[in-house]
């Protein structure tokens, strides 16, 4: 009797022992607590577009071409109370292939954001705000059909805007202005070849002749590779649907310098509208224009003696590129 009363006692402690145990493991498994509430929103988006045209004995003519445009958008956002933190990294490259020519660049842009904002309640859509961009390309760049010589390189020019100012920011409409009076513009060429030239509003370098050789020069001072300028810059940037499924997109941007032809206006502006057909297929058109005094046209110029080609300046000039695609997106957290 002894032994059975031991033994159902025995019995009842291993049990109690292991439901205790389940108990205190349910309590704290991780997966079964919930997550807390993240102050950082994310963006990533990936594209691809191409078109393509095929001519096989046409009787009206034709050149067979393929092009293809890879781009990509990433943000990140970072709110708590008064404070916003927006980052937004911007990455396009393209190219187009033509029976009977070279493979050839048709878009290159790589651009950083970033802006803190503070503002004094909630409630209130105006900031106290810093911003800094960035912008520069992936590869060479041609005054085609000409691929001897390089109109542009990676950081050749690269541009950096860093200030201080006033934004405004409308999370419900979509849209965003910001205002700097004190706004750094520095303008980076760092290729010899460039910024001896004096490409993209550098000071270029400057020769002498050579007394030994009447035909040559010699390098006396080489071409400034920084360039620092101070003015006043504005953005803005407005995203709405305008039909069912079809979204217009707008970015300014648009800078003077104080001490440098204060007035002259740089204008970058880039606008889109985007045609969805589902979560992974869409179709846009957009324009780019981009006039910039210090941004010169390249003219190639034959010398009649010995048939060498070089290019030579023509004056700044409004830039203008216009995009029809249809291609894939895909988004990922």
């Amino acid at each position: 009797m002894k032994l059975l009363r031991s033994t159902l006692l025995l019995l009842l402690l291993l049990c109690t022992s292991n439901n205790f145990a389940q108990i205190i493991q349910t309590t704290l498994d991780p997966n079964q607590l919930p997550k807390l509430p993240s102050n950082w929103t994310k963006k990533n988006q990936v594209g691809f577009d191409i078109s393509e045209i095929a001519f096989v004995n046409w009787s009206a003519g034709g050149t067979s071409s393929i092009s293809g445009l890879f781009k990509g958008e990433f943000g990140r956002t970072y709110v708590k109370g008064n404070h916003k933190w927006v980052n937004e990294l911007i990455v396009k490259y393209g190219l187009n292939k033509q029976d009977g020519t070279e493979l050839r660049k048709t878009d290159d842009a790589f651009q950083l954001n970033s802006t803190y904002g503070f503002r004094k309640d909630t409630i209130s859509n105006w900031y106290y705000s810093a911003k800094f961009n960035f912008n520069t390309q992936f590869s060479n760049g041609y005054n085609y059909p000409n691929k001897d010589i390089e109109i542009s390189k990676p950081f050749a020019p690269a541009y950096i805007f860093l200030g201080a100012g006033a934004e405004n920011s409308n999370k419900a409409k979509n849209r965003t202005f910001y205002f700097s009076p004190i706004t750094l513009k520095t303008t980076l060429v760092l290729d010899d070849y460039l910024a001896n030239q004096g490409s993209f509003g550098v000071r270029k370098a400057v020769y002498a002749p050579d007394p030994l050789d009447p035909t040559a020069q010699i390098l006396v001072e080489e071409g400034q590779k920084v360039k620092a300028e101070f003015g006043i810059l504005f953005t803005a940037y407005m995203k709405s649907e305008v039909f069912k499924n079809i979204f217009y997109e707008n970015r300014l941007s648009l800078y003077t310098d104080y001490l440098n032809k204060f007035g002259n206006v740089d204008v970058d502006y880039d606008t889109r509208l985007d045609l969805v057909v589902n979560a992974y297929v869409k179709a846009n058109i957009g324009i780019h224009l981009v006039y910039d005094d210090d941004i010169k046209t390249k003219k190639d110029v034959v010398d009649p003696t010995t048939g060498a080609t070089s290019q030579v300046n023509d004056g700044p000039r409004a830039q203008l590129r216009q995009v029809l695609g249809v291609g894939l997106v895909y988004a990922f957290q």
